[in-house]
């Protein structure tokens, strides 16, 4: 499933780092945080390698 977002696809990219162990759980915040509690290591891949051209900054509420 690909991101739907830009900062989807980023905090994807921060919470599999983490998951990875490149960077620590602790400096996670908000999303990223949320994703690497709720997503195993491949639903993260599928998220983070999104090609960012066209996507919105953030995702719609409506």
């Amino acid at each position: 499933m690909p991101a739907t977002s830009k900062a989807q696809q980023k905090a994807a990219g921060a919470a599999l780092s983490a998951k990875r162990g490149e960077t620590k759980k602790s400096e996670l915040k908000g999303a990223s945080r949320e994703m690497y509690d709720s997503m195993n290591e491949k639903q993260l891949e599928e998220f983070a390698e999104t090609k960012r051209k066209g996507l919105p900054d953030k995702k719609s509420t409506h």
